[in-house]
């Protein structure tokens, strides 16, 4: 046998795993643990249909003395990207008992690092092909934690509809589970509004880190952000959109709030947010359901019906033609949890 061809307890050295993006409805930012990526906040989110990863891992193809090897839509990974890459690989191998190089090929269907949450898609899949490949059998709350460790958003992307990552205070009591909700993920759709695809200017885990630690605001925020999600989740219970939206939209914008405090100030929105943001309150004096988030970056989400989501599209589309030349939408709707194949 090819002496590269080191796992066995699952008999496998190859597998290709499909993971989603999820956008937080009630959001994670600032975390207690850095090293173990432990956050202040528990956190609630939709995974979407038509934002993913695909990532293969192969722990047969690399010599034993190479390093790990990564491509992103071909292109080589290299720097803190294949770092976190590897730190996650190597707490594959350690569970799995092996020290074989792995080749980690990626092709990604999410703007990469415009906020779109694809670093969640990314380890997600990363994380269930890596497992995977090594013959190591886990179940979904495992591999939550697993890819907790390489970002905390990709905890979430395990799962399909809407999922819930409880804070913990420890590795073991930090996961994300499901939410149970009767099919209400499927009447809810966003409405993507891409104003910006490129790179964020400030990372999120050191935007994180400065908010924490220079912010006045953070501390208030985290005081409401327990009611935030106690809505959120009665919304849910209670399959009422409008109560969900309003949670959403308080949460996400008193976070860019205490970014705005920060010292110095983190700004990820632009003239353009701005507009958008607007844009999303004259819709929902129109008479649409229609609530925005935003994460570490420009893009505004839109949170909608799924009845009216192609609607709403387009009534934005026509709004900001003018101020917001160029911007792109994508409609998104309930995805599924994560997806493996040997």
């Amino acid at each position: 046998m090819d002496p590269r061809a080191a796992p066995q307890r699952g008999g496998c050295v190859k597998a290709t795993a499909t993971a989603h993006a999820n956008i937080a409805l009630i959001k994670y930012w600032g975390k207690a643990n850095e090293d173990l990526i432990i956050p202040i906040t528990s956190s609630l989110s939709l995974t979407l249909d038509d934002l993913f990863t695909t990532t293969t891992v192969d722990f047969s193809s690399l010599e034993p003395t190479a390093a790990d090897q990564a491509t992103l839509d071909g292109a080589t990974v290299s720097g803190r990207p294949l770092e976190r890459i590897c730190g996650l690989l190597d707490l594959v191998r350690e569970r799995a008992g092996i020290d074989q190089p792995a080749k980690v090929t990626s092709e990604n269907m999410v703007p990469t690092a415009a906020g779109l949450a694809s670093s969640a898609s990314g380890f997600a899949a990363l994380t269930g092909a890596a497992a995977v490949a090594a013959g190591l059998e886990l179940s979904d709350r495992e591999l939550s934690r697993l890819a907790r460790r390489g970002s905390g958003s990709a905890s979430r992307s395990i799962f399909g509809g809407l999922a819930i990552w409880h804070a913990g205070d420890s590795d073991e009591t930090s996961f994300a589970d499901p939410v149970v909700d009767h099919g209400f993920a499927q009447e809810i759709s966003l409405v993507v509004l891409v104003l910006n695809s490129g790179p964020k200017a400030v990372s999120s885990r050191d935007g994180m880190r400065r908010t924490v630690d220079t912010s006045p605001l953070y501390e208030s925020w985290v005081a409401e952000h327990a009611g935030h999600l106690r809505e959120a989740l009665a919304a849910v219970a209670d399959r009422d959109l409008p109560r969900l939206g309003e949670a959403a939209e308080a949460n996400a914008l008193g976070m860019h709030a205490a970014m705005r405090a920060a010292n110095p100030p983190i700004n990820y929105m632009n003239d353009a947010s701005c507009a958008a943001l607007q844009a999303v309150k004259d819709a929902r004096a129109a008479g649409f359901p229609a609530w925005a988030t935003m994460d570490a970056g420009p893009n505004v989400k839109v949170l909608t019906s799924t009845k009216r989501a192609a609607e709403l599209e387009a009534w934005l589309q026509s709004r900001l033609k003018d101020s917001v030349p160029g911007m792109d939408t994508v409609v998104a709707h309930a995805g599924p949890g994560l997806t493996v194949t040997r």
